[in-house]
């Protein structure tokens, strides 16, 4: 009984896969059933107008027509090859991308930036060498009044104080009261070079934030490549930016 059934089964199976045909036909194989010979022939037509449009399009093409694409391929062995830009990253920047990943980067880069902020607090950055001063604009009617004029006399205060923009008492501040904190040439010179130091510090901390910054980005721009919507680049990567992609936009459901 069981024997009967898997053969029963089987026939069933091989009426299902094969078109009844003729016998004198065996020998040529299965016979193609109409659905799959619609399919094979709309396929070869599909190919057959796609070429046909190529060779149109290659008749009509004009050779002195310049388009922006002609700037990066070349003609390697009657095939064109497109030349890939490499991307502008320098090896620190490429040793973290491979080996960190964005939240660490965050992580550090805030670190960077509340460092930062506490160093601001306990410098006066009025006088910040690498940060270009504020002009004082002073305005006179006549040049005779422009030729007589002098900064120190105009500011009341002392003419070894005018290339201070903080902490420039004036003459009667200076008559009145005494002279506060460290007045040795030796603890000026130990104080400036402390406060340069200090300066230096904070410099090398702005640097090293952007640079963090700028990895973050380039990382997150990697993963937002891995979406499969459709974009378009519109800015290269440098090394102080990441690339710039246009996504296609699409309404979330």
């Amino acid at each position: 009984m069981a024997a009967a059934f898997r053969k029963a089964a089987k026939s069933r199976q091989r009426e299902h896969r094969e078109r009844s045909q003729p016998g004198f036909r065996k020998h040529l194989g299965l016979l193609e059933k109409k659905k799959d010979y619609k399919l094979r022939a709309d396929d070869y037509r599909k190919k057959q107008e796609y070429l046909r449009a190529l060779r149109k399009k290659a008749l009509e093409k004009n050779p002195d027509e310049f388009y922006y694409k002609m700037t990066r391929v070349k003609l390697q062995d009657g095939v064109h090859v497109i030349k890939e830009t490499k991307e502008e990253v320098t090896p620190e920047q490429l040793k973290l991308m491979r080996t960190q990943d964005v939240k660490y980067i965050e992580m550090k880069r805030v670190a960077e930036a509340k460092k930062i902020e506490r160093l601001k607090s306990e410098l006066h950055l009025l006088d910040f060498q690498g940060k270009q001063q504020n002009k004082h604009v002073f305005f006179f009617d006549t040049k005779k009044e422009v030729e007589q004029f002098d900064v120190a006399t105009h500011l009341r205060t002392a003419p070894e104080l005018v290339d201070r923009v903080f902490n420039r008492p004036t003459i009667e501040t200076l008559q009145k009261e005494k002279v506060k904190g460290v007045t040795q040439q030796t603890g000026l010179k130990r104080i400036a070079k402390e406060r340069q130091k200090q300066y230096n510090c904070l410099t090398q901390r702005i640097e090293r934030e952007k640079k963090l910054f700028v990895i973050a980005q380039k990382i997150q721009t990697r993963k937002d490549l891995l979406d499969k919507t459709q974009k378009v680049k519109v800015k290269k990567q440098t090394v102080n930016s990441p690339a710039i992609y246009k996504f296609q936009s699409r309404r979330k459901l």
